[in-house]
């Protein structure tokens, strides 16, 4: 999270919690089992207001200029038609939709241009702590005993498009699942999981192109799973980054496995904040995360790039299975020493340094790291005079446009039965996980594959 989203996440929660405040209906067991919008209620939050916990919100096709917040646990807030039904911020509110309910879901509609966030999935109910502080000098992590994550929630079938922020954001939340979503045009990144630990959480089947980055995250670790995913046309495909901007750093512990990370130069696109561009994955400071069965192609500056970051060197990473092919430079440790970082399998022809495998190869037998990780090792930090191993193709990033001036996309494929499927609440996620089952994508297109 940058500085800037730090300070826009304090203000577009402060908003929605006015907004409960000011008139949304207490929880509790009273309320209907189902309300239609606009047939039973005028407005998104008064179809809120008015379910019960449990319950279905069915919205029909039309422009929803509003703001609205899921407090009651396990609501489902649904459209009947996915390309139709639009939450739009008109560029002057934070966020469409934001969830705090436990067990809550968002289904089958559209988000966009936002100030913030398309749909936010988040623990925090009290933004005052934050405000005024969030992004300045005195930036003070979230408490995570006082502000517990979130638990149960989903997006399913969601596009969120042209927002200033992230398109579907998940943060201090856990044991959920994003799928089938698309998200473009953001000027931060289209999907985007953030201080959680442990997430329980499942990323798949979503496709990110357009924006500055197409999958973040941020502080976010242990069973953390990204599955057939497909990032293409972004300036950066995919982030797993550490910081002290959020509480629960270092980033470590998950599975990226199964994805397409494609062509990720995208001159059209919203410019990324610390200039990124042309890379596929980019990992700084990130630890013991598993990226396999992935097709990395066609980046100009890097196919996955680690690195070391101010405070968290990047350590016990193992890269394996992929195709990683025709980018800038493949494969690129750009650490102080290997710290048990591995590559192994990945059909390169290129990597810095050279011989990846002979200086940062993976055991045989047990797919881990060859070189020791010493709590001494010197990562490559600003400041140390310690030089990476490697290094990526370096790449001019172009301007960059304005995210309200990305073009809509198209129409995305609907929710099965939306009208008429009973609602599922988001309990018990992210349920079975089989990252096994992702193959390596034979093309961008192609993804997902799964077996089984």
């Amino acid at each position: 999270m940058s500085r800037a989203a730090a300070l826009l996440l304090a203000t577009a929660v402060l908003t929605a919690c006015g907004a409960i405040s000011g008139g949304g209906a207490p929880g509790g067991s009273a309320g209907a089992a189902v309300v239609r919008v606009p047939q039973d209620a005028a407005s998104l939050r008064e179809g809120v207001d008015r379910v019960r916990p449990g319950g279905l919100v069915l919205v029909s096709p039309g422009v929803y200029r509003e703001s609205v917040t899921v407090a009651k646990p396990g609501v489902v807030l649904r459209g009947t038609d996915r390309s139709t039904v639009v939450v739009d911020g008109e560029f002057k509110r934070p966020n469409g939709i934001t969830v705090t309910g436990a067990g809550a879901a968002v289904e089958n509609l559209t988000v966009r241009d936002h100030l913030a966030n398309g749909v936010l999935f988040t623990g925090v109910t009290d933004a005052t702590l934050q405000a005024g502080r969030a992004g300045g000098s005195a930036y003070d992590p979230l408490d995570t005993v006082k502000f517990p994550p979130l638990k149960g929630f989903r997006a399913s079938y969601v596009t969120a498009y042209d927002n200033a922020l992230y398109g579907i954001y998940a943060f201090d939340a856990r044991s959920g699942v994003i799928e089938h979503s698309y998200a473009s045009g953001q000027a931060d990144s289209g999907i985007y999981v953030g201080q959680c630990r442990p997430c329980d959480t499942v990323v798949r089947h979503n496709t990110v192109e357009h924006n500055a980055v197409g999958l973040e995250v941020t502080n976010a670790s242990e069973r953390l799973y990204l599955l057939g995913n497909r990032a293409s046309h972004n300036r950066v495909g995919l982030t797993l980054d550490s910081n002290d901007l959020e509480a629960l750093g270092p980033q470590h512990g998950a599975v990226v496995a199964g994805n397409a990370f494609t062509d990720n130069n995208d001159a059209a696109s919203p410019e990324q904040a610390d200039g990124g561009f042309g890379i596929g994955i980019g990992a700084g400071g990130g630890r013991d995360n598993v990226i396999e069965r992935n097709l990395i192609s066609g980046n100009r500056s890097a196919g996955v790039l680690l690195s070391d970051v101010q405070g968290y060197p990047a350590r016990g990473n193992t890269v394996r299975a992929n195709r990683a092919t025709g980018n800038g430079t493949d494969l690129v440790l750009s650490t102080g020493a290997p710290a048990g970082n591995c590559f192994a399998g990945n059909a390169e022809s290129s990597s810095s340094p050279g011989n990846l495998s002979g200086i940062a190869g993976c055991d045989r037998a047990t797919g881990a790291g060859t070189t020791a990780v010493p709590d001494t090792a010197a990562p490559a930090e600003p400041g140390t005079g310690r030089p990476p191993l490697g290094s990526a193709l370096p790449v001019q990033a172009p301007p960059g446009i304005s995210f309200q001036d990305v073009p809509a996309p198209p129409a995305q494929p609907a929710m099965p039965g939306a009208p008429t499927a009973a609602p599922r609440p988001a309990t018990g996620l992210p349920g079975h996980v089989e990252p096994g089952a992702f193959r390596l994508p034979k093309s961008p297109t192609a993804v997902p594959i799964r077996t089984g």
